[in-house]
């Protein structure tokens, strides 16, 4: 058949990826997960399905995905009887880029251009996480993959439901139109909270303040009154006690004068000076006769000198000495007066002019509260200003966006047999008084801008469009989320797509419009589609099976690559739910060939 001559997929399809993409999972193993106890995913760039019975262990590969983009680890999925289920990737990175080099910021390496990740989950709850050979938070692995997988389930389908998602979906599908006025727009709404908080602030403490600044001027006024000099509190202290003591001091003095030198002379007077004198004549009469004696006479010498000076200082300070209780009054009410302030200002008078130092610096910031008043209503109206002009911009751009998403993805419908389903993005802004001034009316606004979006959907001609939780089925919802991410792959694409049975409720023609969609998608990213309907299956570049087997004590599942003949079986099976059948085995066939002359295409 045409389907064998060419090996089970599009000539060349490998080649023509590996070329375009840049990151790209080339291999899975699971370990000790749920029924699996070891198995390994190979795969490669393009279209990879995944099939087998209900119950096989399909679940356990994409949680096992899952544990390795980040996902919430459940102790209750390792395997019965191991103490740890254990999941690793290997993801084929290019040496330079955002992810290289968080990659290198965590000190992980690459193996020859790949990156390994691994995670793993006790059986008593506890989880590890490693990149590049480096344990990391678990939170890395969510932050690496966020880059590089998208994950498609049933719950991300009901994340399309909620209208912030709808609006990240819209300016993901929008490009630099919006992203480049929405970052700037960001910055200033940021700027503009800062402002009004500090604003706020300023005003709503503004009694507060002016008691403050009272307090400051009162301390100022009283340091200024006494106007205490650095280190004058010392000074005052010694002063006072010279005074306070000057008759003692005085007498003191002048006895120490007086047994230096004796002013009454007679053979009875006795004196420092004169022993000293008598002493230095004693040897100096015999010090011709030995030289030592010399040096000692020298040294009284010296000595009689010294005392000299000493009661000649003694003298002077007696003289000097003077009994005043008018200035010891004086000094003893400036001590006061400075320990007035040091006990209010600070421990000593240096640290009570550090404190006037402070005072006077946070008294210009309070007296000027009412010009910073002024300038922060300027700049937070400039703010609203140039926010409005960013929300027009940016409103603008997604009204743009909003017609070319609603009629892009209304296509991808009409080609998943659904001719009459229509897409409609709603763009609307609530009222607020408070809000920006936004095309003559004021309205409310956040950090995203002021738009609410909302993704409207109508399954059917004549059917009003409806919000897609109320208007969508399970299966058109499925239809709707391959749609929307087909769209996406033009515009923005992750380099690996994950869908876990987004072919719910679909079959028949739908169904291979799914999968002619799935082959489209994988022509710039690599998908991996857990599917039950061979229509899908079909269009695989590669086809993985889970395989289950029973030996009446344990279940083991494990994933095998199928052949062209595996895989024709395997349809058939699909097909019929029998891998014997004939006919089965001829429409599997011709399936394939069909699927093949499409990608062709």
């Amino acid at each position: 058949s045409r389907y064998r001559s060419r090996g089970g997929a599009a000539p060349g399809t490998s080649v023509r990826l590996r070329r375009r993409l840049r990151y790209v999972f080339s291999e899975i193993r699971i370990r000790n997960l749920g029924v699996i106890e070891d198995a390994q995913l190979d795969l490669a760039p393009g279209l990879t399905v995944l099939t087998g019975e209900t119950g096989a262990g399909k679940t356990m590969v994409l949680t096992g995905l899952g544990l390795l983009v980040g996902g919430r680890a459940d102790p209750g999925a390792v395997r019965a009887g191991a103490d740890r289920a254990l999941i690793e990737g290997r993801v084929r990175v290019p040496p330079a880029g955002r992810i290289a080099e968080r990659i290198a910021e965590a000190g992980s390496e690459l193996d020859d251009g790949d990156l390994l990740l691994s995670r793993t989950v006790s059986a008593e709850g506890r989880s590890r996480a490693h990149v590049g050979g480096r344990a990391v938070p678990v939170s890395m692995l969510a932050e690496l993959s966020a880059d590089l997988v998208a994950v498609h389930g049933q719950s991300d389908q009901h994340r399309l439901l909620r209208g912030d998602q709808q609006r990240a979906a819209l300016d993901r599908f929008a490009g630099e139109a919006v992203a480049k006025p929405l970052a700037v727009y960001a910055e200033r709404f940021d700027r503009l909270r800062a402002v009004e908080a500090e604003l706020s602030d300023v005003t709503t403490r503004s009694r507060e303040r002016a008691q403050e600044a009272d307090l400051l001027r009162h301390g100022l006024n009283e340091i200024e009154k006494i106007g205490p000099q650095q280190g004058e509190d010392t000074a005052l202290l010694t002063e006072e006690a010279r005074l306070a003591h000057a008759d003692g001091l005085r007498t003191a003095a002048a006895t120490a004068h007086a047994s230096l030198t004796a002013e009454e002379t007679g053979p009875d007077a006795v004196d420092a000076l004169g022993l000293v004198a008598r002493a230095r004549q004693a040897l100096e009469h015999q010090q011709d006769h030995d030289p030592e004696l010399g040096q000692l006479a020298s040294r009284l010498a010296e000595a009689a000198y010294l005392l000299a000076d000493v009661a000649a200082d003694l003298a002077s300070y007696a003289a000097g000495v003077d009994t005043d209780p008018e200035r010891l009054a004086q000094v003893q009410q400036r001590r006061a007066d400075v320990a007035g302030l040091t006990r209010k200002y600070g421990d000593d008078v240096d640290e009570v002019l550090a404190w006037a130092d402070r005072a006077s610096r946070r008294l210009l910031e309070l007296d000027g509260d009412d010009d910073r008043i002024v300038a922060l209503r300027e700049e937070r109206d400039r703010a609203r200003e140039e926010l409005a002009e960013l929300a027009t911009r940016i409103s603008a751009a997604r009204t743009d966006a909003a017609e070319r998403f609603g009629a892009a993805v209304g296509e991808e419908l009409t080609a998943l047999a659904m001719p009459h389903a229509r897409v409609v993005v709603t763009i609307d802004q609530r009222s607020d008084p408070a809000g920006l001034a936004v095309g003559g009316r004021q309205v409310a606004f956040g950090r995203t801008g002021v738009d609410d979006v909302e993704i409207l959907f109508s399954a059917h001609a004549g059917a009003g469009p409806r919000p897609i939780d109320k208007g969508a089925s399970g299966g058109e919802l499925s239809r709707l989320m391959l749609a929307i991410e087909v769209v996406f792959a033009g515009a923005d694409p992750v380099p690996t797509f994950v869908f876990d049975e987004v072919d719910a409720g679909v079959g028949g023609a739908a169904a291979v419009e799914v999968g002619r969609r799935l082959a489209r998608l994988a022509r710039t990213a690599q998908v991996l589609v857990v599917t039950h309907l061979p229509q899908v299956a079909a269009f695989a570049d590669r086809h993985l099976r889970v395989v289950k087997s029973d030996d009446g004590k344990i279940t083991s599942s494990g994933v095998i690559a199928l052949d062209p003949e595996g895989r024709i079986r395997e349809l058939s099976r699909m097909l019929a739910g029998l891998e014997g059948s004939a006919t089965a085995k001829a429409h599997a066939v011709e399936l394939l060939a069909t699927a093949v002359e499409a990608k062709s295409r």
